[in-house]
C-alpha cells in the first residue's frame, strides 16, 4: 500500500498508524512511548556546551550525546551524507557522498526528518497538478525522534541515534569480496563474513563535529564486527583493518542552509563539457520533453551587466589549505589561478580567485570553497578528488570541495629521476626534477578545481596542443641532441583553450532574451576553431580520446616514447638512486620507466576497430562519425606489435645484474614488478606485464566485435581475422631467437594465444567473434602440428604446451580458465575523481 505524505500525517497523527525502524536497517530508532516532553528547552540542556549555528546543538560530555533544537519546521535545507574514511582493499572509498533535501515536520507527538520527491515535478502554478505528482511517488523518512522539550514553535530532539549509525549502508558491502580476474564482482563472504555495526565502539567523533551559520556538521566513528579473515580484502582479511574483525570508519552528516531563488538555470547541451543536472517534469506539454536538463555551475553575476569586463558581484574564491607544504602551496594557488583566465575570457574581471585559507577559518564552513592537502600513511597513489555541494532543486554548486592526496608530486618525481638518472657524485641534482614535479601540482589544482567549478573531463584535447586542464596530462619530454631527456616543457603553463571556451558556454552572463542565441553562438565558434570534446565515454573506440597521451597523433607519439624509452633503459644504471639506497632500490625506478609507453598503447589501441565521433546535435555541422581509416589501422597495429618484440621487452644484462633480491627493510610492493623466481628480480615476468597490456587491448572483445561489424560493413576494413593473422605473424611464426630474447618471445607467444582463447571462451562476446576467433585457434594448432617435427628443443616445448592449451580449450570452451597474467604495477602519475553530491545523481569521474 502507497500513502501519500498527507495521509501518512493523519494517521500518525490520529495515533492508527506507528513509524519504527531498526537501528540495524539505518533506520530511526524502535518506536516506544516517551515521557512527556519538558516544557523548557533550558531545563534539558543546563551544563550542556551549546554550538550556535544553523541549528542550534547541544553537547553532553557525560553521556555523549547530541540534543538539536529544531527551530526550523516545514522548512527545506541540505541533507549531505559522507564517508570520511575509506576501508581500503577496494572497498567503500572516502569521499562517497549521498545527498537531499530535507526538512522536520512535526506529525502527532514525533518530530519526522522527511525527504521529499525532486526528481518528478510539476512546474506550473496549478496546485492539484502539483498535488497529483507528488502523491504519484514514495517520500522517505529518513528518522523519527520524540521530542525531548516543546517550547513553542520550537522543539529539542535526540539526535544521538541519527548520527551514531551506519548512514552509508557500507555494513552489506564489508560482507562481500571480490573475484578474482580482470572484472572485479562482488561474491558473498563465505564462512559468516557479514559485518555488522558494533554500538559499543561506535562514538561521537566531536573533531569534526561543529556549527557554523549556514551550515551544521556531525561526524561519528562507526565500528563494524564480524567478517571472516580467510576472504580476503571485502569480507576481512589483509588490507581491510589492522584487525578485520573490527572494521572502523568515520561518517559524517551535514545539515546546510538552502541557497536563495535567486539562482538562474542554463540549459545543459552534451556538446559543453559541463556536467548534468535533471530532473522529469510532468508538466510539460507533449511538444517538450518531460526530462528537463541543466548544468551545474557556481552562481556568477555581474556588478555592470553589459559591461565586459566586469567585476563580479561575488567572486567565485577558493581556499588552499594552510597544511600544504610551501613549495606545493604556492603551487596549488598558482595552478588553480589558471581558470582566472578563462573567466576573463567570459568577460570578468577578477571574478575567480585563489587564496590561502584565513587563519582560524574552518574548511568545513559552507561559506569556503576549499582544496584540502590531506597526509596519508602509504602509497603516494591515493585518490584526488573534487566534489561540489549542489541544490537539488536548481543544480547550483553551494560550495567546492577539492581534496588532494599529500606527496602527490612524488610520482612525478620518480618518473624524473628515471628519465635523467642524476645522482652522480659531484653533481647537483637537476632542479629541472622539481620544477616538473611543481608544474605537474599546478596542473593537479587546475584540475579537480574544473570539477568543482561543473567540467567534465576532456580525453580528447591533447590532439590540440594541449588545450584542456580537464585532460589528464602526460608528461611531455623528447630526447636532445646530446641524447640526454629533455623534461622542460613537461606540462602545460597556464589555462587551456578548451577550458576558455567551456567557461564562456558556462558562465558569460547574456542580456534578458537572448541567452540562447548567444550560447549558440559561443557554440558554433567553439566547433569552427576545431575542438573536440570527448568525455570518460571515448572508452576504447574514439582514437583521439585518451587518458595520459600527448601529441596529436597517438601512433607517432609512440614512436617517440619507444625511442626515448630505449634510449634510457640502455644507459639505464644505479645513478637512478640517491647515495646510500640500496641497489635493490633501482627496481622502483626502473618500474616508470619500463612501462613508460603503458598508457600510449592504450591509446594507440583506439585506432584499430576505432570510430571517430562526435557529440553532434541536429544540424550543427559537426561529422558524427567516421570509421578510421584502413591504412591508419594497419599502421596502429604495427606500432602494438612494436611494443612485444624481444628487443622492445628486452632489459640489458648488466641492469638485470645490478638489481638483487630485497634487503631487510625494503619488501616488494604494489610499486614494483611480480615474478617467478622467489626473491630474485625476474624480467621475463616485467615483460609478461607489458606484453600482457598490449594483448589486452588489442583482443579486446569489445575491439574484436567493431573489427567484425565494420569490415561487413566495409571489406576495406582490416576485419579481426586478419588482425589475428598479423598478431600470429609476428608472434609465432616468426624466426626463432636464441637466448633470453627467445624466452621473451616464447613468453609473447603463450600471451597471444592466451588471450585469443580467451576471446574465444567469452561468454559476453559476440557469437560470430567467438567463432572467427575459434578458426584462427583451429589454424594454428594445425600449423604447430605441422612444424612439430623440424622444431628446435625449444620451439617444440614451447609448440606442445599451446597445444595442450588448445586441447584443454576443446574439451570445454566455457569453463576454459588459462593462468591469469601478472599484474602491472600501478603506474598513473596522478589520480583523480569528480564527485558531485547533492543532486539526483552522483558522479565519479574517473581516476586520474
Amino acid at each position: 500500500m502507497k500513502l501519500s505524505f498527507n495521509t501518512l500525517a493523519a494517521l500518525l497523527a490520529a495515533g492508527s498508524f506507528s513509524y519504527a525502524q531498526s537501528p540495524a536497517a539505518g533506520g530511526g530508532a524502535p518506536a516506544r512511548q516517551a515521557a512527556t516532553p519538558a516544557t523548557s528547552i533550558a531545563s534539558v540542556t543546563q551544563g550542556l556546551k551549546k554550538y550556535d549555528g544553523f541549528f542550534n546543538f547541544y553537547y553532553d560530555e557525560k553521556s555523549g550525546k547530541v540534543y538539536l533544537e529544531v527551530d526550523k519546521l516545514d522548512k527545506e535545507f541540505l541533507y549531505f551524507s559522507s564517508l570520511t574514511d575509506g576501508v581500503g582493499s577496494g572497498g567503500p572509498e572516502r569521499g562517497q557522498a549521498s545527498s537531499a533535501i530535507a526538512k522536520f515536520v512535526k506529525v502527532g507527538s514525533k518530530v519526522l526528518l522527511v525527504e521529499p520527491v525532486y526528481s518528478y515535478r510539476a512546474i506550473t502554478e496549478n496546485v492539484d497538478e502539483k498535488k497529483a505528482v507528488e502523491n504519484a511517488f514514495a517520500k522517505s523518512v529518513i528518522w523519527g525522534f520524540v521530542p525531548t522539550a516543546v517550547e513553542g514553535d520550537k522543539m529539542l530532539i535526540d539526535l544521538t541515534p541519527f548520527i551514531i549509525r551506519d548512514s552509508q549502508n557500507i555494513a552489506s558491502r564489508l560482507g562481500v569480496r571480490r573475484a578474482a580476474g580482470p572484472v572485479s564482482v562482488p561474491q558473498p563472504a563465505g564462512g559468516g563474513g557479514a559485518y555488522r555495526m558494533d554500538e559499543s565502539r561506535s562514538v561521537l567523533y566531536l573533531e569534526n563535529t561543529k556549527n557554523f551559520p549556514k551550515n551544521t556538521e556531525f561526524e561519528a566513528l562507526i565500528t563494524f564486527t564480524g567478517g571472516n579473515p580467510n576472504t580476503g580484502f571485502f569480507g576481512g582479511g589483509p588490507g581491510l583493518a589492522p584487525d578485520p574483525s573490527a572494521v572502523s570508519v568515520k561518517m559524517h552528516q551535514s545539515f546546510v542552509e538552502l541557497p536563495d531563488d535567486k539562482y538562474k538555470t542554463r540549459r545543459f547541451d552534451a556538446r559543453s563539457a559541463f556536467g548534468m543536472f535533471s530532473y522529469m517534469d510532468f508538466s510539460a506539454p507533449m511538444t517538450e520533453p518531460i526530462v528537463k536538463r541543466f548544468i551545474r555551475r557556481h552562481r556568477l553575476e555581474k556588478k555592470n551587466p553589459g559591461s565586459a569586463p566586469s567585476e563580479a558581484v561575488k567572486p567565485i574564491v577558493y581556499y588552499i589549505d594552510r597544511g600544504a607544504p610551501g613549495p606545493v602551496k604556492q603551487a596549488l594557488i598558482e595552478g588553480g589561478a589558471f581558470w582566472n583566465e578563462a573567466f576573463e575570457a567570459a568577460g570578468y574581471k577578477n571574478a575567480f580567485q585563489v587564496k590561502e585559507l584565513p587563519e582560524g577559518a574552518d574548511p568545513m564552513d559552507i561559506r569556503y570553497n576549499v582544496v584540502n592537502w590531506v597526509n596519508r600513511n602509504g602509497s603516494p597513489r591515493g585518490f584526488s578528488y573534487g566534489s561540489s555541494y549542489v541544490d537539488p532543486r536548481t543544480g547550483e554548486i553551494i560550495k567546492g570541495v577539492v581534496t588532494l592526496g599529500s606527496d602527490r608530486h612524488r610520482q612525478d618525481y620518480l618518473i624524473a629521476e628515471g628519465l635523467l638518472q642524476p645522482y652522480e657524485d659531484g653533481k647537483p641534482i637537476p632542479k629541472a626534477m622539481q620544477e616538473l614535479a611543481l608544474a605537474r601540482i599546478r596542473q593537479l589544482s587546475a584540475h579537480e578545481i574544473g570539477h568543482t567549478l561543473g567540467f567534465n573531463h576532456n580525453f580528447a584535447a591533447s590532439p590540440k596542443d594541449r588545450a584542456s586542464v580537464m585532460d589528464y596530462p602526460f608528461p611531455k619530454f623528447s630526447l636532445k641532441a646530446d641524447g640526454n631527456v629533455d623534461i622542460s616543457d613537461s606540462y602545460a603553463k597556464g589555462i587551456g583553450s578548451w577550458d576558455k571556451r567551456a567557461v564562456m558556454w558556462g558562465y558569460t552572463e547574456f542580456p534578458a532574451g537572448k541567452e540562447e542565441e548567444g550560447l549558440e553562438k559561443i557554440m558554433q565558434e567553439t566547433l569552427k576553431q576545431g575542438f573536440i570534446y570527448i568525455p570518460d565515454i571515448g572508452g576504447n573506440a574514439h582514437p583521439t580520446s585518451h587518458q595520459w597521451d600527448d601529441g596529436s597523433n597517438p601512433i607517432d607519439q609512440m614512436t617517440n616514447i619507444m625511442t626515448v624509452r630505449r634510449k634510457v633503459l640502455d644507459n639505464f644504471s644505479e645513478k637512478a638512486i640517491r647515495k646510500g639506497e640500496p641497489m635493490a632500490t633501482i627496481e622502483e625506478v626502473l618500474v616508470p620507466v619500463y612501462l613508460l609507453h603503458r598508457y600510449q598503447v592504450e591509446a594507440v589501441a583506439k585506432s584499430v576497430g576505432g570510430l571517430y565521433f562526435t557529440h553532434a546535435v541536429k544540424n550543427d555541422g559537426q561529422v558524427v562519425t567516421r570509421m578510421v581509416e584502413p591504412k591508419e589501422q594497419w599502421r596502429a597495429l604495427e606500432s602494438l606489435l612494436s611494443t612485444i618484440t624481444p628487443e622492445a621487452l628486452a632489459l640489458p644484462e648488466a641492469l638485470i645484474k645490478k638489481i638483487p633480491p630485497r634487503p631487510s627493510g625494503y619488501p616488494a610492493s604494489l610499486e614494483t614488478f611480480s615474478g617467478h623466481t622467489g626473491p630474485t628480480f625476474d624480467p621475463i615476468a616485467a615483460a609478461e606485464t607489458a606484453a600482457g597490456t598490449t594483448l589486452s587491448y588489442l583482443l579486446n572483445a569489445e575491439r574484436a566485435a567493431r573489427l567484425v561489424e565494420y569490415n561487413a560493413r566495409d571489406e576495406k576494413q582490416p576485419g579481426l581475422m586478419p588482425v589475428i593473422d598479423k598478431l600470429f605473424e609476428s608472434t609465432w611464426k616468426a624466426p626463432a631467437v636464441p637466448g633470453y630474447k627467445g624466452e621473451l618471445q616464447t613468453l609473447v607467444n603463450n600471451l597471444s594465444l592466451k588471450y585469443l582463447l580467451n576471446l574465444a571462451a567469452n561468454s559476453k562476446a559476440p557469437e560470430s567473434v567467438r567463432g572467427e576467433a575459434l578458426l584462427k585457434v583451429s589454424e594454428l594448432g594445425d600449423w604447430m602440428k605441422g612444424k612439430l617435427a623440424g622444431a628446435a628443443p625449444k620451439q617444440k616445448a614451447n609448440m606442445l604446451f599451446g597445444l595442450s592449451q588448445i586441447e584443454e580449450f576443446n574439451k570445454n570452451p566455457n569453463k576454459f580458465e588459462p593462468a591469469s597474467v601478472l599484474d602491472m604495477p600501478p603506474g598513473a602519475p596522478i589520480m583523480g575523481l569528480m564527485d558531485f553530491m547533492g543532486c539526483s545523481q552522483t558522479h565519479f569521474q574517473g581516476e586520474q
